[in-house]
């Protein structure tokens, strides 16, 4: 997949616009996605970064990097994505004035749009107004249930499970390996540490089953109370690997939530009960 930050990047030629911001890529996304992937044109996406609410000033927490979610735009077929800086000046843009600076120069035909789309100053433009000026519009009407706030509630509340069928894949957290203190290993349990982006959305406290990598891994989201720990960490243990992590980015699917992280008696009961939680990692199965 192409992917451009200027209009003028593509070649203008007939295409089929997916039109959103798209955090997550969840089940309803998909459906608009795969409707402009077969429109017939050639299938485009139109998306915009920094987030909206982010760009306004209102508080919103990322189901997904745009990094991310760029490969999971590319995993449905789109040929080309366009990323627009979403700024104030864009904000203020009539809705035609968006339509005539985005949409027409790069030869936008089809529109694919979820049902309650909207776009433009005081998100005046909605998916009447594309098909008033002339664009072949498919609606895609909203699947039930599936919002991005809704998985946003249910990984807050650890339940990524629930949260997969809503995204129609494994609820993820992704970040940057780290330096940690260490004592993983010392444990016998070496783990990949991980620090996040400020703005994306981390799961509940909690010990997960997932995976990272192409390996099973045990995750721990918390604070470790057994070591009387204040600071968030995100801490993965990779079963079956040996290597050297530090410094890439590292995506961690989580299939299940365990149990809660807890203090421990002693040691010897940390280590015995992480042993449990890798073995329960190898038989749980992506949600």
């Amino acid at each position: 997949m192409r992917i451009v930050r200027e209009p003028r990047e593509l070649d203008r030629t007939p295409r089929a616009v997916a039109l959103g911001t798209f955090d997550g890529v969840h089940l309803g996304h998909r459906r608009v996605l795969e409707a402009a992937v077969a429109a017939g044109q050639r299938p485009t996406v139109v998306t915009f970064d920094p987030h909206p609410r982010l760009a306004l000033g209102y508080g919103v927490e990322l189901l997904a990097t745009l990094e991310r979610r760029l490969e999971l735009i590319a995993d449905t077929g789109v040929e080309d994505t366009l990323v627009v800086d979403f700024d104030l000046e864009l904000a203020q843009l009539a809705p035609e004035e968006f339509v005539d600076r985005i949409l027409r120069p790069i030869g936008t035909e089809v529109v694919v749009a979820g049902a309650n789309f909207r776009f433009g100053r005081g998100r005046a433009g909605d998916v009447a107004l594309l098909e008033r000026l002339g664009f072949d519009v498919r609606a895609v009407p909203l699947v039930e249930g599936v919002s991005s706030s809704r998985i946003r509630d249910l990984l807050r509340a650890g339940e990524v499970d629930r949260a997969a069928r809503l995204l129609g894949r494994s609820a993820e957290v992704e970040g940057t390996v780290v330096a940690g203190d260490a004592r993983g290993g010392t444990l016998g349990f070496p783990t990949a540490n991980l620090r996040p982006d400020p703005e994306l959305l981390v799961p509940g406290y909690g010990i997960y089953a997932g995976a990272a990598g192409g390996h099973r891994a045990a995750i721990s989201i918390g604070t470790n109370p057994h070591y009387g720990g204040g600071e968030r960490r995100i801490e993965a243990f990779l079963l079956d690997f040996a290597g050297d992590l530090y410094g890439r980015r590292l995506v961690l699917q989580l299939w299940r939530r365990l149990r809660d992280e807890r203090a421990f008696e002693s040691e010897e009961e940390l280590v015995a009960q992480i042993a449990r939680d890798v073995e329960a990692t190898r038989r749980a199965q992506p949600s």
